[in-house]
This record gives structure tokens, C-alpha cells and sequence, in this order.
């Protein structure tokens, strides 16, 4: 067995085709059909069911699959690393962060970074973390931090601190106490993060436990930033809800009060990778140092949020 047959094996896997694989690894059609073949004989089962159109994968190859990926991630990363021995850590690391980063005291994430690692490429995605989920799932980031629940299958998860989400009002009487979920369903809402909508983790716990309850939450009004939700709550025009981390941070705006809910509700920050696949040592060490950057921020706040 050889990581080019795994490579021709996991390629005709992903496009469906060997002449779809043979374009994505730069070979010939009937090189990739052979190195499959190859690999179908030692192994001694089919992988794929010839049809007419398009590759259909057999069991065998359902099970292969993760273990294939790990051998070529590993072999491929295995060359990154001596590349960072001999050429002061060269390579592209592509890592996600949450929306609201800049609340976490992650904004110098990168400027840390780089000033360590001044070869290394940086791409840094800072989408809603139910997207982050989708785009590592599919290969398209290699690890991120996001906040929980997500959906996505085939995910490594590792769940770091819990931050408590508080409904934010301008206009609800400070001596109120907790909010109940009965009063935020009946309540004018701004929500942010639009494009995710119910897939955004907060909104869909918020959602979730309105059920619960036989309830339901319909926002009157849906934006895309946190900022521009706070805008319109300071104006009394809705209310909304946030973590604490954004309701003690330095610009929240002073006439908005913030209350617990009654069952309390927290976001879980966690670090993310595909499942079986080693990170690239650039995203490794990205990684590590985010991870570190939120623990020092656990150990100065910890009044504030909680270790998982």
C-alpha cells in the first residue's frame, strides 16, 4: 500500500469519477484507475461499484475512508514540519475564529502570531461559528474556535470555557430580576447574526428551549452585527441577548441593563478540527496559541467564565 494509491483512492472519493480525480491530482485517468486497482487487489475487497456515470463507494470504502485521510495528512504534514525546520516555519495556516473575537481578546491573535512565525501565511475566517463548522467539516479550514452546539459530523471537539448568555434591554426595570423564557418569547427582539439565523448556536439555543416551553421566538428585527443590535437596544427600539464577555467589555453602551435568565444559558467556546486529521504545523501552533491566549483571559476573568 502506498500514499499514492491512498491519494488516488480518497480523490476519485471526493469528485466521483477517476477523470475528475485525474484532473485534481494532475495524473492521468488511467493512472488513477490503476493505483485504485492497486489498492482494491492488496486489500482484497472492491472499493467502488463501476457505474455509468459516477463512482459509487462501497462499504469498505465508507470504512477506509478516515484512516486513509490520517496516513496522507500525516505524510503530508510529516514534510510540512521538515519544511519548518529548514526554512524558519514556512507554510499557510488557515484557521477560524468566532464572529465576536474581538470580545475574547483574540483582535491580536494574528499580530502574535506572525510576529512569532513572520513566514508563515495566515488566513483567519471570522464567520458565525455554525459556518465555521460547515467549512471544516468540508475541508475548507482546518481547525477554529467556535461556540457550541454545531451539527457538522465527522468533527473533533474539545469544548475549553463556558461564557453565561444575559438578555440585554435598555428599557426592562432594572429590579426585574431573572428573565424567564416566557417573558423573552413575548418580547421585542433585535437579533443579530441574520445570515445564520436559527443555525447560530445562541439564537438556536434560545429557540430550542422556547419549544421546550410550547413557545415560540420571532424576532422583530434581524441584523448582522452585535454592534448594530446594541445600537438599536440602547435606542430602546428591542431588546436582545449577548454573553457577559460582551456585556462587560469596555464599549457596551452604559444604558443597557443585563439579566440573567432564569434557567441560565451559556455559549461554549470549544477548539474544532476535522475528525482523524492531523493539523498542519503552522495550524497547530496557531491553535495553541489561541487556546492560550482564552486561558490566560479564563484565569484573569474568572468571576466571569467558567473551565468546561
Amino acid at each position: 500500500m502506498t500514499i499514492s494509491q491512498l491519494r488516488a483512492f480518497l480523490a476519485a472519493l471526493e469528485h466521483g469519477s477517476f477523470t475528475a480525480a485525474s484532473v485534481h491530482l494532475e495524473l492521468t485517468q488511467a493512472s488513477v484507475s490503476e493505483l485504485v486497482s492497486r489498492l482494491e487487489r492488496e486489500l482484497g475487497v472492491a472499493l467502488f461499484t463501476r457505474g455509468s456515470r459516477r463512482l459509487v463507494p462501497t462499504e469498505a470504502a465508507i470504512e477506509l475512508r478516515p484512516h486513509a485521510a490520517q496516513a496522507v495528512s500525516a505524510v503530508r504534514n510529516g514534510i510540512d514540519t521538515i519544511d519548518a525546520l529548514t526554512s524558519l516555519e514556512r507554510g499557510t495556516c488557515t484557521f477560524g475564529v468566532l464572529r465576536n473575537a474581538a470580545y475574547y481578546d483574540l483582535a491580536d491573535l494574528v499580530e502574535n502570531f506572525h510576529h512569532r512565525h513572520p513566514n508563515v501565511r495566515v488566513r483567519l475566517i471570522g464567520i458565525n461559528s455554525a459556518l465555521v463548522a460547515r467549512s471544516i467539516a468540508e475541508g475548507e479550514i482546518e481547525a477554529g474556535l467556535l461556540v457550541l452546539p454545531i451539527d457538522e459530523a465527522g468533527l473533533d471537539v474539545r469544548p475549553l470555557f463556558r461564557d453565561e448568555v444575559l438578555y440585554a434591554s435598555s428599557t426592562r426595570p432594572a429590579e426585574a430580576g431573572p428573565v424567564s423564557i416566557e417573558e423573552a418569547s413575548a418580547a421585542k427582539l433585535v437579533l443579530y447574526d441574520a445570515f445564520a439565523g436559527w443555525d447560530d448556536p445562541t439564537r438556536r439555543q434560545l429557540r430550542e428551549r422556547a419549544r421546550w416551553n410550547g413557545l415560540t421566538i420571532e424576532p422583530a428585527i434581524e441584523v448582522e452585527n452585535v454592534e448594530t443590535a446594541l445600537s438599536l437596544v440602547a435606542a430602546g427600539a428591542a431588546d436582545t441577548i449577548v454573553s457577559r464577555t460582551i456585556a462587560e467589555s469596555a464599549g457596551f453602551p452604559d444604558t443597557i441593563r443585563t439579566a440573567p435568565f432564569a434557567e441560565p444559558m451559556h455559549d461554549t467556546i470549544a477548539l474544532v478540527q476535522r475528525e482523524g486529521v492531523l493539523l498542519s504545523p503552522a495550524t497547530k501552533q496557531l491553535a495553541e496559541l489561541a487556546e492560550r491566549m482564552l486561558r490566560e483571559r479564563i484565569d484573569e476573568h474568572q468571576g466571569r467564565t467558567s473551565v468546561v
